[in-house]
């Protein structure tokens, strides 16, 4: 097919190379056959060796996603009040021509004005071109304030980075001839199933799997052993982990001598660590800190390969980026960096070679210096007056690719925050979501199916590229073209506006990756070395493995690693005595399928996971509605006694809309907006509350 050309429409079955763009580190090729316009079945692609003909079976329903009766098809105009979902059809030229006087007005007032302008994204759609291409240029050339997209990665990005030198570690699909394999804050099953598959071939060929998780999941039920360590103390695990590697000296001296910084200075932390202290602050054995130190430390003495496969969960602490850090620390102690099958993986997206400059174009903003906001926070931000440290208050809001309402901490803030009458929000969206009632208008944009596009991964180390399969449904248009029409009513002429999107997925690798490949088998993969730590060469100032850094102590904080206790330690309140996460449930990403009919059925309802012990406390059983509540609010909905939850946590598996919920609320009520130690990002995981059972109900 000519790049340029329309998606086929004549009766004829045809399939069209994909890319899944959902926030998942899989980055799936998919095959999406087409006939008379129509796509009428997405798949994997087999010729993908990652996806290997497999999708999850959110994915497989992307065809029930894109033409779901409630699909946003028109732009619409509030006519209600903020919240209330009240709208009417209006043209796109209506639409576009009112919001961009709306923007212009509030960037005319003086040269620092336009920050009171916010865009509001992350990852709705991973892809480099309907991310964050054409919308960067837009907001640069306005001047607008800059957001830093924390939500999701930061401190565990920021733990690699001070590490490892950057978001790096071995490659996936090395994990199928690792002989251990610690899966470490990951639900692999529901949320990488493709590593999964690599893990399932080692454990057929004798490798041992541990996972490491508060909650007892689906893929903690396929590993050998299940460690269940209370929310926040990864640190102080990993900690315990290199005590009883160094007294029973399980050490690789040779790498840790040449490869490695700051050696003398962690040994020395980890050997006030002892088992019996960090069980204590885990909740959990100390002969299960042994053995698990054993199993890790033989892969030392016998030159097995040993892999650590992390994922984000486990740094949605107080504590978390010092978490990654000592985590990401643990290959360098036994050599397993040696291996092509040994060493870490936590994110893999620093490999790709992204010519973000190129497709942000940051010099539009011609020496502005806007104010960064924290994603985060934007409860707190959307209620903060105009001051002389703060700048302007938020006037004008541009969401897309999020659902802040539902996804974001402490919601009832945000809501407060988006239910102002003085803040002009816009969102571009699928469907009318719980942030999409609260916008003066709704812009609607086409789904992975309707658009070109172009992905990296955070899982394995191949370039993805996406063809539209079908015509855009309705009125909807992508996010870059939406962006472009509104550069050309605020006045913005220069050319980087009509860089169409072939021009820009071609743009986004530039040489480094061969775009006619791309288009000819939907992926490429990377040249990247298959053990790449192997002898050092890290891609930190010094090129070895940072136990040390000076990065941190040079802005003040500690450079070596260390177990950060969470802001709401478990039993540190009489009021609150139990600790929350909120894991994703196994048929939604974030907020994205929560609306798909048949996904939507097998969850059932909003649910709240507790131990037996723990109901009976409460005289609470399966099925009861509950109340689960501390300072910041309440979340109404039903308790489950589950096998899945250990003593004093429980699971309130999200991420519901607000709306589908008992009464209006979902489990991020009760989430703060307290931050990472390294990185700002949010700390969903860092929750003390009280359940009761509902008496009203």
């Amino acid at each position: 097919m000519n790049p340029s050309s329309s998606p086929l429409s004549d009766a004829t079955p045809t399939q069209v190379l994909g890319a899944c763009p959902h926030d998942c580190p899989d980055t799936c090729s998919m095959l999406t056959t087409v006939a008379g316009g129509i796509a009428i079945k997405v798949q994997g692609n087999p010729a993908h060796p990652h996806t290997d003909g497999a999708l999850c079976t959110k994915v497989s329903r992307y065809t029930e996603r894109t033409y779901h009766p409630e699909r946003l098809l028109h732009p619409l105009k509030r006519v209600g009040p903020k919240g209330a979902g009240q709208f009417e059809r209006v043209s796109w030229d209506d639409a576009l021509q009112d919001i961009a006087t709306r923007l212009k007005t509030i960037s005319s007032r003086g040269p620092q004005a336009a920050q009171a302008i916010l865009p509001y994204s992350y990852a709705g759609t991973m892809g480099l071109i309907q991310g964050d291409g054409m919308s960067a240029r837009f907001f640069h050339k306005l001047g607008a304030s800059l957001l830093d997209r924390t939500i999701c990665a930061a401190a565990g990005g920021e733990g690699l980075t001070q590490t490892l030198g950057g978001k790096v570690g071995m490659r996936v699909e090395f994990f199928a001839e690792a002989q251990l394999i610690l899966i470490w804050g990951s639900n692999s099953i529901a949320s990488n199933l493709h590593f999964w598959r690599y893990a399932q071939v080692a454990k057929r060929n004798g490798a041992k799997l541990i996972c490491i998780d508060p909650r007892l999941s689906e893929t903690a039920d396929k590993c050998h052993e299940h460690i269940a360590l209370l929310p926040g103390t990864d640190g102080a695990l990993a900690l315990a982990l290199m005590h009883e590697l160094i007294t029973h000296d399980w050490l690789d001296h040779d790498y840790l001598t040449h490869y490695t910084l700051g050696w003398d200075l962690l040994r020395e932390r980890a050997l006030q660590w002892s088992p019996e202290r960090a069980a204590g602050v885990c909740g959990i054995n100390p002969e299960q800190i042994r053995a698990l130190a054993r199993d890790y430390g033989a892969c030392a003495a016998s030159r097995a390969p040993a892999a650590i496969r992390i994922n984000y969960g486990m740094q949605r602490v107080h504590g978390g980026g010092n978490a990654v850090r000592l985590i990401a620390s643990l290959p360098a102690l036994i050599g397993a960096w040696r291996h092509r099958a040994g060493g870490v993986l936590l994110s893999s997206s620093s490999m790709f070679p992204v010519k973000k400059a190129a497709l942000q174009r940051p010099d539009l903003l011609a020496g502005k210096t806007p104010r960064t906001l924290n994603m985060s926070t934007i409860g707190d931000e959307l209620l903060r007056p105009a001051s002389t440290a703060f700048g302007p208050a938020i006037e004008a809001l541009i969401v897309y690719n999020s659902n802040p309402v539902a996804v974001a901490p402490e919601s009832a803030k945000v809501v407060q925050g988006f239910a102002r009458e003085d803040l002009f929000t816009v969102v571009l969206e699928h469907f009318q979501t719980d942030t999409a009632d609260y916008a003066d208008y709704i812009l609607p944009a086409t789904t992975q199916l309707e658009h070109w596009d172009v992905h990296s991964s955070y899982g394995h180390t191949d370039a993805l590229l996406n063809r539209p399969a079908i015509a855009p449904l309705g009125e909807a248009k992508p996010n870059t073209q939406i962006f472009r029409e509104l550069a050309a009513r605020m006045g913005f002429t220069e050319p980087c506006f009509a860089d169409d999107d072939v021009a820009l997925c071609r743009m986004a690798y530039g040489d480094a990756v061969d775009f006619d490949e791309l288009l000819h088998h939907g992926f490429a993969t990377l040249k990247t070395p298959e053990a790449p730590f192997a002898q050092g060469k890290f891609p930190t100032p010094s090129g070895k493995c940072e136990f040390f850094s000076a990065r941190l102590a040079a802005q003040g904080l500690d450079g070596l690693p260390d177990h950060v206790p969470n802001y709401e330690a478990f039993a540190s309140s009489p009021l609150y005595p139990l600790a929350m996460i909120s894991p994703p449930a196994r048929n939604f990403l974030n907020s994205t399928f929560v609306n798909v009919r048949s996904l939507q059925d097998s969850e059932r309802e909003p649910l709240l996971e507790m131990h037996a012990t723990d109901a009976a406390a409460r005289g609470i059983q399966s099925g009861d509605v509950v109340r689960v509540f501390n300072a910041r609010g309440e979340y109404r909905c039903k308790a489950e006694i589950s096998r899945r939850a250990r003593p004093g946590v429980v699971n309130g598996l999200g991420v519901w809309w607000r709306k589908l919920g008992l009464s209006g609320t979902n489990v991020n009520q009760l989430t703060s907006q307290n931050l990472t130690d390294l990185g700002g990002g949010p700390t969903f995981y860092d929750c003390l509350v009280q359940v009761m059972a509902d008496q009203a109900s």
